[in-house]
């Protein structure tokens, strides 16, 4: 797959400083805060960078982590994952599958089918309502 990265200007001007922060920074929003934490609107989340498809509206649940919460990408391929240790935690970093922005995280408490949460700041997100 042919990489999709964008300069830092480019995506300076594309995205707002939230959003810029936390893709390009690996930061995190605060928990509640997003928009699509309380979103229940039907469609595609999508790469606020690149546009890269990474989750369907239906696999999204409330975990009530204070972060949008997915059991599943749309396909595996789409996001990767890497290790991070930062912030004196072990934890498994999410990033697009596209241009390596900062997703979030995934943990092993999820529910069925896939038993894992996908953990996703709304800054890193575009919903594509259907």
């Amino acid at each position: 797959m042919t990489k999709n990265i964008k300069s830092e200007n480019d995506l300076r001007q594309q995205l707002t400083a939230e959003q810029y922060r936390v893709t390009q920074g690996c930061e995190t929003e605060a928990p509640f805060s997003g928009e699509y934490y309380y979103c229940d609107d039907y469609g595609i989340y999508k790469c606020v960078c690149c546009g890269n498809k990474l989750f369907k509206s239906d696999t999204k649940y409330d975990s009530g982590s204070g972060w949008p919460s997915f059991y599943e990408p749309i396909e595996e391929s789409n996001i990767k994952t890497r290790s991070d240790d930062s912030h004196g935690m072990s934890r498994v970093e999410v990033v697009c599958g596209e241009c390596d922005a900062h997703l979030g995280h995934v943990f092993p408490d999820g529910p069925q089918p896939t038993g894992v949460r996908y953990c996703v700041n709304s800054a890193s997100l575009n919903l594509q309502r259907n």
